[in-house]
């Protein structure tokens, strides 16, 4: 299995300066990808505006979206965002797509917080036609540069529907930010859909995991915070799932490694940089 780490730019109050230092150290002590959160009505740094800060401070590490709101973007917009980030980091991110249910991220007049996964299946046609070159209009008006490719896609939700976009149009599924128990089935409901779906071989499965070593006690302070709007014990909840210290840490690698996971991203719940290197040290 692989592990990769998240960068932090949705802790509250990041030091977006942090960013770029946080992804260059990332590759250094060796983590598989770097991974970002995506809301926008929170005080953080942009899930693409990280991702291409990362993409500009590495040359090796993988990129990976975790997730990001598809729907609240519009679709020719992000679509070569996407590109874009894709292209300067050599070809080294994957899109990994979720809906978004709070209203307060859809700021796009005309997107709303309603029929996300329609539109989100529209969208991703959208998103392949813009990196083939083509517009929505059928105008010869390409909106990337010759030669960009086919970003990969993976999707997160626990609808049916997500599962079947996996099988229909991804590479793989990324779990919701949850103990194994919960996740384990997830998991299992991608396999079965991408193979009732006729898809060779098997989907691509990230799990996410909250994770403090020095500072337990501000970590999931950070994450009652950013979970607050879902109610309180739905906040509560997720601040007790932080993997909290390195005992704890190895036993979370560990639980997913026996779920199968492909990739574990380790998601930070502070933006101190030091732990970066104690992750390295715990886990790799």
């Amino acid at each position: 299995m692989k592990i990769g780490i998240g960068l932090p730019n949705q802790v509250r109050n990041v030091r977006p300066a942090v960013v770029p230092a946080w992804a260059r150290r990332s590759e250094v002590v060796g983590f598989s990808s770097l991974g970002s959160l995506g809301r926008l009505a929170y005080p953080g740094v942009m899930d693409t505006v990280a991702l291409a800060a990362a993409a500009g401070a590495t040359s090796r590490i993988g990129l990976v979206s975790t997730l990001l709101l598809g729907p609240v973007w519009p679709a020719v917009l992000l679509a070569k965002e996407v590109a874009g980030i894709d292209a300067v980091s050599g070809g080294r991110l994957t899109l990994g797509l979720g809906l978004g249910g709070r209203s307060d991220d859809f700021v796009v007049d005309g997107l709303g917080p309603r029929g996300t996964g329609k539109r989100l299946d529209r969208d991703i046609e959208t998103y392949r036609s813009v990196w083939r070159g083509q517009t929505p209009s059928g105008c010869d008006n390409p909106a990337v540069p010759e030669g960009t490719r086919e970003v990969p896609l993976l999707f997160g939700g626990m609808a049916q529907a997500s599962f079947d976009r996996v099988a229909r149009s991804g590479r793989g599924y990324i779990g919701p930010s949850a103990p194994p128990a919960v996740v384990g089935p997830a998991f299992e409901r991608a396999r079965a859909a991408w193979k009732e779906a006729g898809r060779e071989g098997s989907p691509y499965l990230v799990a996410l995991a909250y994770v403090a070593l020095d500072d337990v006690d501000t970590g999931r302070a950070n994450v009652h915070d950013y979970y607050r709007p879902a109610g309180p014990e739905v906040a509560r909840a997720k601040a007790s799932q932080v993997s909290g210290g390195a005992e704890a840490v190895r036993a979370t690698v560990e639980a997913f490694e026996d779920l199968g996971a492909d990739e574990l991203m380790l998601n930070p719940t502070t933006d101190d940089i030091e732990e970066v290197t104690r992750l390295a040290e715990t886990v790799l």
